[in-house]
């Protein structure tokens, strides 16, 4: 009798187990990645100049959300272009907000001191999860009412150069047009 009642929670055990491991590995497989046309996950970031910003804050404008980190080369190759980008499109209705995924203060501190963005940035290690982004730099445009227009996965992109800035000038015409 004993053995019988044991053999049945093993039994069930194995069950549970077995059922458990399925969903872990489905979820790992079924991550959700953001692509164009999909809302932009929410998030609450404390920028480096102290402003406490979310998706919302940045409601009509262009959003241009960048993943980076001081290690990835491309990150490195591509900051000087997005700084530009930045300046040149301030007074358009589009805000560039770089954010890093360092987990060393000090690589990041010393790659801000460096470059000197002319844009927001901050530090956050969990945000870019939302996003499905995990190879870096990746860039999102987010447009005025949270909708991704557009995801750039390309390494090293140069943000001035003129078919860039040629689209982006347009969606600023559109987003004016229609506000």
């Amino acid at each position: 009798m004993r053995s019988v009642k044991m053999d049945w929670f093993l039994r069930a055990g194995i069950v549970v187990l077995s059922a458990a491991l399925i969903f872990v590995i489905y979820s790992a497989i079924h991550e959700h990645v953001v692509v164009a046309g999909d809302k932009a996950p929410g998030f609450t970031i404390t920028a480096d100049d102290g402003r406490t910003v979310s998706v919302p804050d940045f409601n009509g404008k262009l959003l241009v959300l960048n993943f980076w980190a001081s290690w990835c080369a491309p990150c490195v190759e591509e900051t000087p272009s997005l700084s530009a980008f930045a300046q040149q499109f301030a007074n358009k209705g589009v805000v560039v907000l770089g954010v890093s995924v360092d987990r060393d203060a000090n690589a990041y501190k010393r790659f801000l001191d460096h470059f000197r963005p002319a844009f927001l940035t901050a530090r956050d290690f969990t945000i870019h999860e939302d996003y499905g982004t995990y190879v870096y730099p990746e860039t999102y445009f987010i447009d005025r009412n949270g909708r991704v227009l557009r995801k750039l996965d390309v390494a090293g992109i140069n943000f001035t150069d003129p078919q860039m800035v040629s689209w982006v000038n347009s969606l600023v015409g559109y987003e004016a047009a229609a506000r």
